[in-house]
């Protein structure tokens, strides 16, 4: 175990139930694909509705509250906003992958789950969704029950826990430099055409190189702005490599469904998670 923390908010007055959040990131090889397992209960107010921005990545989301497989499921990469509704009785556990980090668990392209939302009993069975959904209600505590989905992950793996070199090639190069949207670059330097580049890489990240490259550019500016109020939008734009203002305001509304100056008032605790106003 890499790490593990806690975190409890007693806080407000007005909340419902203390939050308590819990996290855990696996050991080798799975950390190459999983980013952590996470444990989440509560919420600060009795209800409320959240934007969640899309990263280009997958999260796996099994309400433990409700005990039914049509309330597990996975979120494949998204390319758009989403809606989600937060409740103080929630009780959540989850699996945010790594870029591409789903591949392996999954016995289709990644990139059929474009956009997607699908249960744990579309992606392995009714039968095997449900024997899940046990043994996590049978685990004790919140460590096991991370070790009973680390166990279930390398169980139904139909895959080596490797990418295609192409794509673990790529990978280290887009997140390096988002702005590195030349398909036709990579390719040379993975000896691949660049229309079995895009291929490989969609089916194993999700998203074609050029969308992916967009996401994760779009979360550069989230991140760069998380704590901060005063901003010069046009410097921040040019630091993650917008050509001008326009290419970069239609980006950010494209991906958040919102404008930038939008986007600041509903910044929550969660970077990539927003308010949505009544």
């Amino acid at each position: 175990m890499k790490a593990e923390a806690d975190i409890v908010d007693p806080g407000n007055a007005q909340a419902t139930l203390p939050v308590f959040f819990r996290h855990y990131i696996p050991e080798e090889p799975l950390s190459d694909f999983v980013g952590l397992f996470w444990y989440w209960r509560g919420h600060a107010v009795p209800c409320s509705k959240e934007r969640i921005l899309p990263m280009g990545t997958a999260e796996l989301v099994i309400n433990l509250g409700s005990g039914r497989t049509s309330e597990a499921g996975i979120c494949g990469p998204q390319s758009q906003s989403l809606v989600i509704e937060r409740t103080a009785q929630d009780e959540l556990l989850g699996i945010h992958f790594n870029p591409g980090g789903a591949f392996p668990f999954l016995g289709f392209p990644f990139g059929d789950l474009h956009g997607l939302n699908v249960t744990l009993a579309d992606l392995w069975g009714e039968r095997r969704a449900s024997q899940l959904l046990c043994r996590l209600h049978e685990a004790r505590t919140v460590a096991m029950r991370f070790q009973v989905l680390e166990k279930w992950l390398m169980l139904v793996a139909n895959r080596p826990l490797k990418h295609h070199p192409a794509v673990s090639f790529a990978l280290k190069e887009f997140q390096r430099d988002p702005g590195l949207f030349s398909s036709a670059v990579v390719a040379e330097r993975v000896n691949l055409s660049q229309r079995r580049f895009i291929q490989v890489f969609r089916d194993e990240v999700g998203l074609t190189p050029k969308l992916f490259c967009r996401v994760r550019r779009f979360q550069e500016v989230i991140k760069m702005v998380e704590k901060r109020d005063a901003l010069d939008w046009v410097d921040i734009a040019l630091s993650c490599g917008y050509f001008d203002q326009s290419h970069f305001n239609h980006d950010f509304r494209e991906f958040s469904g919102l404008s930038p100056t939008e986007y600041l008032p509903l910044r929550t605790e969660h970077r990539g998670h927003v308010q949505v106003r009544a």
